[in-house]
């Protein structure tokens, strides 16, 4: 558990140095909704622009401009920061109940897997998506859809990304996997490793299962701005509960939700573009 908040921990610090250096400047709102909070708290006298001064570096929070491969290796560390801020709390279910079958192994004389292993073969999936995400919005950046300071730049883009993650709220895949993600130990009694090669293909494989959970809330980024920590932070409790549910009924839930956001942005893009469209006509 220590690790985990450590690796969680070190994630969170990281995406707030990147932050940092907006905020002082005032320009934090631009990274999405419910960050103007962050320009707040940074012109605050005292402890507020302390910490703001103190986490911020002159280099982190610059525009990306036309991305090259530096600041595909930025955007790549910032989503590695991501999976383990959003990511490593909702594995706990996962290692507890790995941690808690290895144990009663022990107590009968039996080898028991490295937690580590289980650990980093879980982590190995989302540094994965991490990688595929960098690539996908240093594209979506030279497409226009995302902003080169990491905000989305397209309502309908945002709208239809919600649109989209609240459909697979409601998909028969997003339930298998988010049900497999609540009860880890089927996985882990049909195919017990006691070696640390087979610790870590369960790890990967349960990792998967949980990208499959959960790939389209982290898509929801995109819509957001991705470093948006506001949503980073009320996404990953969100993942989090879902997963120490007994049912799919938050999946729903959060379905349901995502819809309406996506027609609240899909709305204000119309509204914006073609003033004389309204509900009047």
């Amino acid at each position: 558990m220590l690790c985990v908040a450590t690796l969680t921990l070190a994630g969170w610090i990281y995406l707030g140095s990147m932050v940092a250096h907006l905020a002082r400047s005032g320009g934090a709102a631009a990274l999405g909704p419910g960050m103007g909070v962050f320009d707040r708290f940074a012109h605050a006298e005292g402890l507020g622009r302390g910490l703001t001064a103190a986490l911020c570096r002159p280099t982190l929070g610059a525009e990306l401009g036309v991305p090259g491969a530096s600041d595909l290796a930025l955007v790549l560390l910032m989503w590695c920061a991501m999976a383990l801020a959003m990511m490593i709390p909702t594995a706990v279910p996962m290692i507890m109940t790995y941690a808690g079958l290895a144990e009663t192994n022990g107590h009968a004389r039996e080898r028991a897997a490295s937690i580590a292993a289980l650990s980093a073969g879980y982590t190995s999936v989302w540094i994965g998506l991490a990688f595929a995400a960098s690539v996908l919005q240093c594209g979506l950046i030279r497409a226009l859809a995302l902003d080169p300071t990491i905000g989305a730049a397209n309502g309908l883009f945002s709208g239809a990304v919600f649109i989209g993650a609240g459909a697979y709220q409601f998909s028969a895949l997003k339930s298998t996997c988010v049900t497999l993600c609540q009860r880890p130990s089927r996985l882990f009694l049909a195919h017990w490793s006691a070696t640390p090669a087979g610790a870590f293909r369960l790890g990967a494989r349960q990792g998967l299962y949980c990208l499959g959970c959960c790939w389209a809330m982290m898509a929801v980024m995109f819509a957001v701005g991705t470093m948006n920590v506001v949503w980073m932070a009320g996404l990953g409790t969100l993942m989090t509960l879902e997963k120490v549910s007994t049912t799919t009924r938050l999946s729903r839930i959060t379905g349901a939700v995502f819809f309406a956001i996506g027609g609240a942005f899909i709305a204000a893009a119309v509204a914006a573009h073609w003033p004389g469209v309204g509900w009047s006509s």
